[in-house]
């Protein structure tokens, strides 16, 4: 796959897989490229080259709903909740099927990350970023996705946070069988949810290994 921004390009040649029930983790420095190609794969940026595939069925570049209806959903890292909506109501955004299909998927929001349960009246742009983030979190994971797209998971989090969204994480992974790309800049934090891991640089993947030779290796994040 190829993307980029403006007309200029960004990634070239990147592959990439995600298996069913499998944590990948896309690591690099600042400016590597992995938002660029998680947008790409998302569909909120056009591809100039390559596919996107889930379960074996190709995605249109740049059609973020088409993505979504076919089993892809992303948290980006800015979170892009509506901010003037309720915690309820960005939820139900990603609910189809009626009330009651709502009521159990917020009431599954809310096992998952119990501290929203108080927070289901509040306009989403008054939480704070924790909070946001576990929204967003909730938000993809009621679609029930075949591949979760994961942007700087840990980006100015708490470490308390980061466990919970962590654990979640785990939750999906083995209850549904979903497939997550955790795109994170911390080692420690991909190392600790992901079993496999991409190394970019410069908008290109430059090694690929299990999280344990990543750990073993840490040169070649370049850091």
């Amino acid at each position: 796959m190829a993307a980029g921004c403006g007309g200029t390009g960004v990634v070239h040649d990147v592959a990439l897989a995600v298996g069913r029930g499998e944590v990948v983790a896309l690591l690099g420095l600042n400016g590597a490229g992995k938002t660029t190609t998680i947008l790409a794969a998302a569909g909120a940026l056009p591809r100039s080259a390559g596919q996107v595939r889930v379960a074996g069925t190709a995605l249109p570049s740049a059609r973020p709903h088409a993505a979504a209806r076919r089993g892809l959903a992303c948290v980006p890292q800015e979170r892009s909740l509506f901010s003037q909506l309720s915690v309820a109501e960005n939820l139900s955004l990603a609910v189809g099927g009626g009330r009651q299909n709502l009521a159990v998927e917020t009431a599954r929001a809310v096992e998952r990350f119990p501290a929203l349960g108080d927070l289901l009246g509040r306009r989403a742009g008054l939480l704070s970023g924790g909070e946001q983030r576990m929204v967003a979190m909730a938000r993809a994971l009621a679609r029930h996705p075949e591949v979760l797209l994961v942007d700087e998971m840990s980006l100015g989090l708490g470490p308390r946070v980061v466990d919970d969204l962590g654990r979640v994480l785990r939750s999906a992974v083995l209850e549904e069988g979903t497939g997550v790309l955790l795109v994170e800049q911390h080692l420690d934090v991909a190392l600790a949810f992901a079993g496999r891991a991409y190394v970019m640089d410069r908008g290109r993947i430059v090694s690929e290994g299990s999280s344990a030779e990543i750990a073993r290796n840490p040169g070649l994040l370049g850091l």
